[in-house]
C-alpha cells in the first residue's frame, strides 16, 4: 500500500509516526519515555527520531485542525503566561471564547505594546467575526494597545474592553493545563523548537475540546478524525 505524500521517505509506517505524535501532543511524557512505549510493542526507535517527528508534524496538525475549527463565542479572553526557553522565561500569549474554546495564541520574547498589537492582529485572523467584548488581565499592554488597533480601524470602536479578574479564571486553568503538559520537557532550547511543540499542543487540546465540525467525544473518533487529517485511513 502506498503511503500518503506527507510520509514518503519515511523509514517507518504512518501508523507508528502518528501514533507517537498523538501521544506526546496529549499526554506528560518525555521523548525517552515515548520510545521505551513504543519499544514495549515491538518497534524499536530512538528518541531522537520521534523528536524529529514533532518538530515536522506538529505545526502541520495545527495548520490543517483549523480547516474543520467551529467559530468562537463573541466574548473573548486574553493573557499570557511563562514558559521557559534556555533558561530564560518567554511569554505564551493565549485566547480563548467565553466557554473555554481556544482561539488563537503566540510564544513571544517580551511582554509589551508591540507584542500585545501582534498577538490582537494574530488572533482576530482567525475570528470569524468580529467580537463584541475583550477581557484582559491589568497589564497596561492591553488598554493601550486595543486603543491603537481601534485608531487604525483594525478592532470596531464599540468593542468592550473589560479588566475584570473573575472573568479570566476560565483562560487561568486552561493554562495549567499547558503547565502540565511541558512540566516533563525541563524547558525548550530554542524559541523554534518551542513554538512548533506549542503549535501541536494547542491544536490537540481544540480536539479535545470538541472545536471541530466533526464529532471527536469518543476516543475512537478522536483517532479517527486525527489520523485523517494526514489522510491515514484504518
Amino acid at each position: 500500500m502506498m503511503k500518503p505524500k506527507e510520509f514518503r521517505y519515511r523509514h517507518f509506517l504512518p501508523e507508528v509516526i502518528l501514533q507517537c505524535l498523538r501521544w506526546y501532543l496529549r499526554y506528560p511524557l518525555s521523548y525517552r519515555q515515548l520510545a521505551e512505549m513504543i519499544s514495549e510493542r515491538g518497534i524499536k526507535v530512538d528518541h531522537t527520531t520521534i523528536y524529529r517527528w514533532i518538530q515536522h508534524y506538529a505545526p502541520e496538525f495545527e495548520k490543517r485542525i483549523r480547516w474543520y475549527a467551529r467559530p468562537s463565542a463573541w466574548s473573548l479572553r486574553v493573557d499570557e503566561t511563562y514558559i521557559k526557553v534556555k533558561g530564560q522565561w518567554k511569554y505564551l500569549y493565549r485566547a480563548v471564547d467565553k466557554y473555554g474554546r481556544t482561539v488563537d495564541f503566540m510564544l513571544a520574547h517580551t511582554r509589551d505594546l508591540a507584542a500585545a498589537k501582534r498577538f490582537f492582529k494574530k488572533m482576530l485572523k482567525q475570528c470569524k467575526h468580529m467580537p463584541s467584548s475583550i477581557t484582559t488581565d491589568k497589564h497596561s499592554s492591553y488598554p493601550a494597545a486595543i486603543g491603537e488597533l481601534k485608531k487604525e480601524g483594525i478592532l470596531d470602536q464599540r468593542i468592550k474592553h473589560r479588566q475584570i479578574k473573575y472573568l479570566n479564571n476560565i483562560l487561568e486553568q486552561d493554562h495549567r493545563r499547558i503547565k502540565r503538559r511541558i512540566r516533563p520537557m525541563l524547558g525548550f532550547q530554542s524559541f523554534k523548537t518551542a513554538n512548533r511543540t506549542l503549535k501541536g499542543i494547542e491544536a490537540m487540546a481544540m480536539m479535545l475540546k470538541e472545536q471541530t465540525i466533526y464529532l471527536t467525544k469518543s476516543f475512537q473518533d478522536q483517532v479517527q478524525f486525527f489520523n485523517r487529517l494526514f489522510n491515514v485511513y484504518a
